[in-house]
């Protein structure tokens, strides 16, 4: 009730997005043709063409905006211990053509920075750590890459229910772990990926992309007639590696270790790191915008407290609670979450908040 009460007060005040989005039927999700393809076609429901307003706003109502939410959330987060997860790509930097110049804004990184001061903040990616790192700039915070196959957290020594934790190994300066449960298909990925160098070089716009502990293969710029051409090269490929698995994001096809492991086994990963796995006033907040995410909102849903929050410009399948627009809605959500904290724990530091290392 609080929700569809907030998405209709959301819509009378003038809130409803009217920018050129692409039109996608509710219920799509990234992994459908409307991705995997180039081009995507318009919905058509009942024989007639849905409006982008009307879409966007009904599922509004399911998903409402965690700008216009903000109060309330944090009303209901008093008391309690936040932690901040991050995707990169859609949600603090733009989606953009060339993935080697996805860059966040000075503007963002001051506010993620901002927010780690206050929060223990991690960005878990689908890039390599390195990579991510690199983008952000940033070192007081936490980073996942690989899709959270390659952690770099604080050395506390954790284990899952189950037991089935890696050995961690310390940095060189010897203050920070590397959580890695994919080291061993490192071999095999790296003959993955020069087959698929040679493979694809000559599909004008394809791109192969090394993120260490899986291989992106990106068309947002290959022509429609070579899509099928690109897709089925990939998975010829794959038939000899049946320890890998192929997926698809935004204009991308990832190929990953058929492991179990996910950006939601690391959001538990990290929050073990932290001490705080198994608090039960521990409050996650994941912001993402891409399929893999949605296995860190499962996570969240299944914990039963935490605000999973997509970034979403027209409607699509998700399990997040609430919405975000696109990143300059990210930059206003973290910059209000800084304030928020600021204003109530003005003389705390980080440490005397949280009970956990600064």
């Amino acid at each position: 009730m609080f929700k569809r009460n907030f998405a209709k007060l959301n819509q009378a005040m003038g809130f409803q997005r009217s920018s050129n989005r692409q039109k996608v039927q509710p219920g799509v999700s990234d992994l459908s043709s409307n991705e995997r393809a180039p081009n995507s076609c318009h919905p058509v429901i009942n024989g007639s063409a849905v409006s982008d307003d009307a879409n966007y706003s009904s599922w509004m109502v399911d998903h409402p905006s965690a700008l216009t939410s903000f109060d309330q959330m944090m009303k209901d987060a008093r008391g309690k211990k936040i932690v901040v997860f991050l995707d990169y790509d859609g949600t603090l930097s733009p989606i953009v053509n060339d993935p080697d110049r996805a860059f966040m804004s000075d503007e963002m990184r001051a506010a993620v920075r901002e927010v780690a001061k206050y929060f223990p903040t991690a960005i878990i990616s689908g890039r390599s750590r390195d990579k991510v790192k690199g983008f952000v700039q940033l070192n007081n915070i936490y980073y996942a890459g690989s899709h959270g196959m390659d952690i770099m957290a604080p050395p506390r020594p954790v284990r899952s229910s189950d037991g089935k934790y890696h050995t961690v190994s310390l940095d060189r300066k010897g203050n920070e772990a590397v959580f890695q449960p994919a080291q061993k298909f490192l071999p095999s990925i790296q003959k993955i990926l020069k087959e698929l160098e040679e493979a694809i070089m000559k599909i004008q716009g394809a791109r192969v992309e090394n993120n260490r502990f899986c291989v992106s293969v990106h068309f947002r710029q290959v022509r429609d007639e070579d899509y099928g051409i690109l897709e089925e090269k990939v998975k010829s490929i794959l038939k000899h590696y049946p320890d890998f698995r192929l997926g698809w994001g935004k204009k991308v096809m990832e190929i990953r270790p058929s492991i179990e492991w996910d950006k939601g086994n690391a959001l538990e990963y990290l929050l073990d790191t932290l001490g705080l796995g198994n608090c039960t006033d521990v409050l996650p907040v994941y912001i993402g915008d891409d399929r893999t995410d949605e296995d860190a909102f499962k996570v969240i849903q299944k914990r039963g407290q935490g605000y999973p929050i997509v970034v979403a410009s027209s409607p699509k399948d998700t399990k997040a609670s609430y919405s975000l627009h696109d990143p300059s809605e990210v930059l206003t959500f973290l910059l209000r979450l800084a304030r928020w904290r600021k204003a109530s724990s003005s003389s705390r530091s980080l440490s005397q908040i949280w009970g956990v290392g600064s």
